[in-house]
């Protein structure tokens, strides 16, 4: 059997001085405590108390102090936070550093992939935050207002972003990469009123048309009236009269003093964050300003070890959760943010450049580096030498998301880059809880693919069917007690019109409360089921191994995608694969894996008898799959989640279902062409 992900070593392990200085060790023993699990245990043992610790450690500002941090007296699905506060999320991003030494420090660093740089302080952030805001409010756009953002990652987003939540709007980040029907979906289930749209995007020294797509998509939304355009590449994007109003127009338009932040209550809706949308219809998780970005900010503080001074690059798009998570968390915790807008592997002149990531890295100090173990696989081909050209002493930690991570290529991350002796942060939560159930931290050993544990805070278990804890064995991850990021419900009914209050009721009662309560608790009364299968080993570590619902049992045996994967990915002549179980008369389901070669390689018939065996050595021999295909790609999500639902259907020649999600429709085809 394979000893993924049980029987491993621990890689890394914190030194003692090390840990003395982390974030998390200066929070507990401002709590009077002596160590990281007495912090556990202390704050689930009063979580009300714990989030108004982490308020405090945050330094977060209210200008009408919270009389209750938690009432669950509705029940843990239905927390009610904040009673009576009210503060806007971009005071405690922007304002409150004026005057601190964080105010002349780079909040934006940004280069495109062209290769030119701009940085932004937070002062000059700030000031163009409030140019946005009071161009917003000439444009007759306020409070409740949602305002979709279609743009690549350059810091036009992020001055938009914090603009429309300081004028009380409602953020509707989008995809950069959305084709036209899944920019419509999103923008007119969330009763868009504006958009702000780039007229292209660069990708690998091609103009990908953005302004045009938008056109398109905005003919079946007619709530949307007014489009703020961003000449992003000087593509020459025509303009419709009446409707459409560059951006230079806006950030002129706005009257002294229309900039201030808006009064709104800590639970008014700011954020409207759309799922992937691979099971069905996407749904739009509803966030405060006082959820998302305070369990932002901690997961990044403490866990992943983040303050002033930090600079942190997530490869990310505003469209994906942690585009937000990276605005929030950085500049809350009074850090510095690194956005491209390129493909990482790409050089300035569109060509390849497998140093690019190491590169930037480099050029601008970063400290901690998020990415998906998808871009490890495409980058290890490659050796050691692009990172060696590089000085990386600043680096501090790898943080990792968007898909599971195989020890191969986990250990190839480990040694290479990070020299054996820092940890790599394996990050795990979702959209709906606006950051992580588990992560890796500074203060606890890690092994291979694993996680040290649930994020301070998080009540989380792993479980059996009937919600019985269980250890060594895999089950059901699960959160057990209410946390300040936890989605209020899902959108579902039109947005508040302009200057109405759109509080936390917004998306958290009728059709919404239905849904969202079928999603997370419907399973196991009064427990949240994320739908990921996980397992803890005898010395407290945790992995996760692939979304529930994708979980295959062959001849009665449950077998999770990922372990499957994880034997496949571990041939250096594949660089990523998926696995799927179709029907089958004598085990009820078999195995049958996708993959798609690294470059250089060949697809053979020895190679895929080869494969077949790396399987089946690793699982045994009642798992071994009944085939494995070559596909030139592989469906997924714009944040490299491999759409497996998708996959199935597709070889089997069924329904496709939802697609809006997918990065390149043309993946289908790939799969369809290995049958």
């Amino acid at each position: 059997m394979s000893d993924f992900p049980f029987g491993q070593a621990v890689a890394w392990s914190p030194t003692p001085e090390h840990v003395a200085g982390t974030n998390l060790a200066r929070f507990w023993r401002r709590q009077g405590l002596d160590s990281y699990a007495a912090l556990q245990a202390w704050a689930l043992d009063d979580v009300g108390r714990f989030w108004d610790a982490v308020l405090d450690d945050l330094g977060v500002e209210f200008s009408t102090p919270y009389t209750q941090i938690l009432d669950t007296s509705g029940g843990v699905e239905r927390p009610q936070w904040y009673a009576g506060g009210r503060m806007n999320v971009t005071h405690n991003a922007l304002d409150r550093w004026a005057g601190t030494e964080t105010w002349d420090r780079d909040a934006v660093r940004y280069e495109s992939e062209e290769g030119d740089v701009r940085t932004m302080t937070y002062a000059e952030l700030h000031q163009a935050v409030e140019a946005c805001a009071a161009g917003l409010r000439a444009h007759g756009i306020g409070r409740g207002d949602a305002v979709g953002l279609y743009l690549p990652m350059t810091p036009e987003i992020v001055v938009a972003f914090l603009a429309i939540a300081r004028v009380g709007g409602v953020v509707l980040p989008l995809f950069s990469g959305y084709g036209a029907e899944a920019v419509a979906t999103r923008l007119r289930d969330g009763a868009a009123r504006a958009l702000v749209v780039a007229d292209a995007a660069p990708r690998r020294g091609r103009a990908v048309p953005m302004k045009e797509v938008a056109d398109e998509a905005l003919a079946d939304v007619p709530s949307v009236q007014t489009v703020f355009v961003v000449d992003r590449l000087g593509t020459g994007a025509p303009l419709t009269d009446g409707r459409d109003v560059p951006w230079d127009v806006l950030m002129a338009s706005g009257q002294a003093g229309g900039g201030a932040a808006e009064d709104t209550a800590a639970e008014d809706m700011a954020l409207l964050l759309y799922t992937s949308g691979t099971t069905g219809t996407p749904k739009g998780a509803v966030h405060t300003h006082g959820g998302f970005p305070i369990k932002a900010a901690q997961d990044m503080r403490h866990p992943m070890d983040v303050g002033a001074g930090d600079v942190v690059w997530w490869m990310s798009d505003m469209g994906w959760m942690m585009g937000p998570w990276l605005v929030f968390g950085a500049l809350l915790n009074g850090a510095t943010m690194v956005l491209f807008d390129g493909a990482p592997d790409a050089a300035p002149d569109g060509g390849s450049a497998p140093d690019r990531t190491w590169a930037l890295c480099e050029r601008h100090g970063v400290t901690l580096l998020g990415l998906s173990p998808t871009l490890v696989r495409a980058l290890m081909p490659h050796g050691a030498e692009p990172v060696e050209r590089h000085d990386l002493s600043a680096l501090r930690a790898v943080g990792s998301t968007g898909s599971p991570w195989d020890p191969e290529s986990w250990r190839w991350l480990f040694e290479t880059v990070l020299d054996a002796s820092k940890p790599i942060l394996n990050y795990s939560g979702g959209t709906e809880i606006s950051g992580g159930i588990v992560c890796g931290n500074h203060v606890e050993p890690l092994k291979p693919c694993g996680f040290s544990g649930p994020v301070v805070g998080m009540d989380a278990d792993v479980v059996d069917e009937a919600g019985r804890p269980v250890r060594g064995e895999v089950g059901e991850l699960v959160v057990r007690q209410p946390w300040i990021g936890m989605t209020r419900g899902f959108w579902d009914r039109p947005a508040p019109a302009s200057g109405a209050a759109s509080g936390a009721g917004a998306g958290a009662e009728g059709g919404a409360v239905d849904r969202y309560h079928e999603a997370y608790w419907s399973r196991l009364p009064g427990v949240w089921v994320h739908g990921d299968f996980a397992a803890v080993d005898a010395d407290g570590q945790w992995f996760l191994l692939g979304r529930s619902d994708d979980t295959m049992k062959v001849a009665g045996k449950r077998l999770g995608p990922a372990e499957v994967e994880a034997a496949l990915n571990a041939d250096p002549r594949v660089l990523e694969s998926a696995a799927v179980g179709v029907p089958d008369d004598v085990k009820g389901q078999a195995v049958v894996a996708f993959v798609v070669l690294a470059s250089g390689a060949e697809a053979s018939e020895a190679l895929r008898t080869e494969l077949v065996g790396r399987v089946t050595d690793a699982l045994g021999k009642a798992l071994k799959p009944r085939d494995v295909r070559f596909a030139d790609a592989l469906p997924k999500t714009r944040n490299a989640k491999v759409m497996r639902r998708v996959v199935r259907a597709a070889h089997l020649d069924g329904d496709l279902g939802n697609v809006t999600a997918l990065e390149d429709p043309a993946a289908v085809d790939a799969i369809r062409a290995s049958r």
